[in-house]
């Protein structure tokens, strides 16, 4: 069976590459689905697609993962035609994996077989956690692989989620 993950990776952090080591481990290999492709340059979504897709490249050949194939994924905002949307652009693959509850919904309509992936730390490895760290100037480099972390420092990944944290607006 080839699964997929679906994710925004916004960044690829150490619980994320703690699943696709499982996910490899028991499947072989897999195809991760960078979701939200054409968001960027937001507080949610910081990175571009092409960012992302250079981390989590540089995340797995770190951490010797070889057997993967990245998707970006650009949301089309028809819940109806979404699984379709994503086997036109995937190689084929048997089994979604998600934690998400729309997703897991649209794929268990479409027919297809889906897994809720376990989390690991999920309190202290999420993208949003991250973000906010940064924000914040506190540690956060020990949160994602190495790989993730130069790409952010070569992006100027840091400084870029600082300003979008700002605003223009006179506060009274």
């Amino acid at each position: 069976m080839r699964p997929l993950l679906i994710g925004r990776f916004q960044p690829f952090h150490n619980g994320h590459l703690w699943l696709v080591n499982r996910i490899v481990r028991e499947y072989g290999s897999i195809i991760i689905g960078i979701g939200s492709a054409q968001e960027s340059h937001t507080l949610v979504n910081p990175f571009t697609a092409g960012e992302r897709h250079y981390m989590i490249q540089k995340s797995l050949e770190e951490a010797g993962i070889h057997d993967y194939y990245l998707v970006p994924i650009e949301d089309i905002y028809r819940n109806s035609l979404w699984v379709s949307h994503i086997t036109s652009l995937a190689p084929p693959f048997d089994v979604a994996i998600s934690g998400n509850p729309l997703v897991k919904r649209l794929f268990m309509e479409a027919g297809k077989k889906v897994i809720e992936p376990e989390m690991h730390n999920r309190e202290l490895y999420s993208g949003r956690e991250i973000r906010k760290r940064i924000i914040a100037n506190e540690p956060w480099k020990d949160l994602v692989p190495n790989g993730t972390y130069r790409v952010i420092l070569e992006i100027d990944g840091e400084n870029r989620i600082r300003d979008l944290s700002k605003t223009d607006e006179i506060i009274k």
